[in-house]
């Protein structure tokens, strides 16, 4: 037989073999081959090295398989009956730039050889060939593969250097939430995460994917209220050359960088109608298109969102679907606020410390009783976050090794003698001004600190000039 000579031992486990005890890249190949005991063979020893294989006869049939799924490799036959597999190469190149393609012919020669790898090709492997041979196709394909998400995750990192939030914590609601994250992990259904700003809600999609079988593969963040409605359907579903003024390529949407891995949907509610009827399109059948393209095209993605307000309440005014609340709430987290789970808020303090005295070189000082207490007495609108931003403000502006109440803004320092709580013998103005400031200091605007206190931004800004808040 002018194929592959397998020999491969009975009962032998399905994984692509290696030393570096990390988790590997699981390979979608494509076999095309007009010859049924190639197809058959070699789709053996692929799934035998942990490969998912598709194998096809024709060029029509890879045409349509590499439509509707994303591979990483294809062993493309020199031959395809009255056809050339060099013909055919170009058109798989042209939708996925990155697709790895190895040629494989019983009529080797040097200027098929040349041709194949002038035109795109990875490799040329000539028949019969052995599976240690299709075995070293494979691992360069895998490390080529590993390489780019390792490489994909360190850019991400550096545009959101910060430091490493363990999820230990010591509140019993908390506990139940890193909880739900561990077991939805195991599965693929889409994660709704809920909670204030701040909370830590990307650091808890990002140990969803670590814990995931998805973890070899990228985890993309989509932040949907940084961008216009065009652009933001683009950054997802990608478009095509000439589909909108500066569109001057093709480009890839999200969806498609994200093959295999998770999505990060933030701040999920900004997403305007007509791109929540695609959204949804995708999470029901994995398909969708890009702008000005009417060809169909498929993606294996996981879909976590996050959102700081209540859906409901959007789906009630009528600025959400309804359908697509229920899609994305298949598994559903609540974080709570840092002011309910007061408990964390001092190891949390001394984590960042730790952290950015390491950045800044010099000892790691502490915290004196009386600014741990005050720390404690602060509600932390802000949540996590502000607690993050205002110990590295302290560390920058105060010299000693003792951070004491005054190393800390008026805001935060006060908070000891100006607390109350709702009873307290004070004034119906004094609870006002205190809400009013809480709500502007986590608001994103001051439109959305209007909507959360149910006035028109008209009277915030008298209300604001009035009790003389920032």
């Amino acid at each position: 037989m002018n194929g592959l000579e397998l020999s491969l031992p009975v009962g032998r486990d399905p994984v692509i073999p290696h030393t570096t005890g990390e988790r590997r890249v699981k390979l979608r190949v494509l076999i095309v081959d007009d010859e049924r005991n190639i197809r058959t063979t070699l789709a053996l020893c692929l799934e035998g090295m942990g490969c998912k294989v598709t194998a096809v006869p024709s060029r029509e049939a890879a045409l349509g398989a590499v439509e509707r799924d994303a591979f990483d490799l294809v062993f493309l036959d020199l031959r395809l009956g009255d056809e050339s597999g060099l013909k055919l190469l170009p058109a798989l190149l042209e939708d996925r730039p990155g697709l790895a393609v190895v040629m494989i012919t019983a009529y080797a020669t040097i200027e098929t050889a040349v041709e194949a790898v002038r035109r795109g090709a990875l490799d040329y492997l000539p028949k019969p060939f052995t599976p240690s041979q299709v075995q070293i196709i494979v691992d360069q394909v895998v490390r080529a593969r590993e390489l780019k998400y390792r490489v994909a995750a360190l850019e991400q990192d550096l545009r959101n250097v910060s430091p490493e939030i363990e999820l230990e914590t010591a509140s019993t609601r908390m506990r139940g939430v890193v909880d739900i994250i561990e077991r939805a992990s195991s599965s693929d259904a889409p994660v709704l995460l809920r909670g204030e700003n701040g909370t830590g809600k990307g650091v808890l999609a990002r140990r969803l994917h670590a814990r995931s079988a998805r973890a070899a593969r990228p985890f993309v963040v989509v932040s949907c209220p940084t961008l216009s409605d065009e652009l933001l359907s683009s950054e997802l579903f990608g478009h095509t050359r000439g589909a909108f003024t500066g569109a001057v390529r093709d480009q890839p949407g999200r969806v498609e960088v994200a093959e295999g891995g998770t999505l990060f949907l933030d701040e999920i509610a900004e997403i305007p109608p007509g791109l929540q009827v695609k959204l949804l399109r995708f999470l029901q059948d994995k398909e969708f298109e890009r702008i000005g393209e009417g060809r169909t095209r498929h993606a294996d993605v996981r879909v976590v969102a996050a959102t700081n307000r209540a859906l409901e309440s959007e789906v009630a005014a009528g600025r959400f679907r309804e359908d697509l609340l229920y899609r994305l709430n298949v598994i559903e987290v609540t974080i709570p606020p840092l002011r309910e789970r007061v408990e964390d808020v001092s190891r949390l303090a001394r984590t960042f410390l730790s952290f950015f005295a390491r950045q800044m070189g010099r000892a790691v000082p502490e915290l004196s009783a009386r600014a741990e207490e005050m720390l404690l007495a602060y509600d932390w609108p802000g949540n996590v976050r502000e607690l993050r931003n205002v110990i590295e403000r302290a560390l920058i502006l105060w010299p000693a090794q003792i951070l004491e109440p005054a190393a800390f803004p008026d805001r935060i320092s006060g908070s000891i003698a100006r607390g109350f709580r709702l009873g307290d013998d004070v004034s119906l103005e004094a609870i006002e001004r205190e809400h009013i400031e809480r709500v502007l200091a986590r608001a994103p605007s001051l439109e959305a600190a209007a909507r959360t206190l149910g006035i028109d931004e008209s009277t915030l800004r008298r209300k604001r000039k009035r009790f003389a808040v920032a």
